[in-house]
């Protein structure tokens, strides 16, 4: 069959999208390739009433409400969307699709330093919204370059949870350790947990056969699929973007949202009534 909406990505702007089209009784499927950006995490936070729930535990609540609402779930990973908006998986299966909702999130880069990666998500953190409150108080410390603009924007953003915050040089550092950080001249830093700035890498490569390409961040943070509204158009007719894939900074509950209006625009726009694009000139 031909779907009025195959959207790729199973995080919370996908599911969140899927929702709002399914209750418009939209033909709906969602493919998750199951690489949750926050997967590591203990639990969400800043998203009211489900504050501390896993992730896990969130994909499961938003994969049943998408089924309530008539949606198909299918776990699979997109190879390659082509014109007609012909989607292929991995696994050799095609989907079609009247329009295409990109939901799926970005990869972060990590220093290549080790012991790092293994702690990311637990020990290892970089946003003071989603980790701080948790780690209040505790010794941290701070994966950077002296003098670099967004290493002491982090200083500052994480000295007002702790009083004990202590920034480490990256090119000083050989190791990551149980208890702490191993330094250069054999020193061992002790530190409960390390904060470390990502480069940030959108999912999106399936999308090139469309002719809709990565960019640059404006942030200089990675890259991403720029929208051309803030509803998440692209500059190809058809496709929407939502969440991390367009925006590197959304938390859980800004992705949710942006899913939600990219949903109600995608649903206007296969009625004929979605206003006409901007002009970039």
């Amino acid at each position: 069959m031909t779907y009025d909406v195959v959207v790729i990505g199973g995080g919370p702007a996908g599911l969140s999208g899927a929702v709002a089209l399914g209750r418009a009784l939209r033909s709906v499927l969602v493919i998750d390739s199951g690489q949750g950006r926050n997967a590591p995490a203990e639990g969400i936070h800043n998203f009211l009433t489900r504050d501390g729930m896993s992730p896990a535990e969130f994909r499961a609540a938003g994969r049943a409400e998408v089924e309530r609402y008539g949606g198909t779930v299918l776990d699979g990973e997109v190879v390659t969307a082509g014109p007609g908006f012909e989607v292929t998986l991995a696994d050799g299966s095609v989907h079609r699709a009247r329009r295409l909702l990109v939901t799926t999130g970005l990869t972060d880069r990590l220093p290549d330093v080790p012991g790092l990666a293994e702690r990311w998500g637990t020990t290892v953190l970089h946003c003071p919204y989603c980790h701080g409150y948790e780690v209040r108080g505790r010794a941290i410390g701070v994966i950077g370059t002296p003098g670099d603009e967004m290493t002491e924007h982090r200083l500052r953003l994480w000295e007002q949870w702790s009083p004990d915050v202590r920034l480490l040089p990256l090119n000083e550092i050989t190791a990551v350790e149980a208890d702490g950080v191993r330094m250069r001249d054999g020193s061992l830093i002790e530190r409960e947990y390390l904060v470390v700035g990502t480069r940030m890498e959108a999912r999106a490569g399936f999308l090139e056969s469309l002719g809709l390409k990565t960019v640059e961040h404006p942030m200089g943070i990675g890259t991403h699929v720029p929208a051309i509204d803030p509803a998440g158009r692209t500059d190809v007719p058809g496709v929407w973007v939502a969440g991390n894939v367009t925006d590197p900074m959304a938390q859980v509950i800004t992705s949710a949202g942006a899913g939600l209006t990219a949903g109600a625009m995608i649903n206007a726009d296969l009625l004929g009534i979605v206003p006409p694009a901007p002009d970039k000139r």
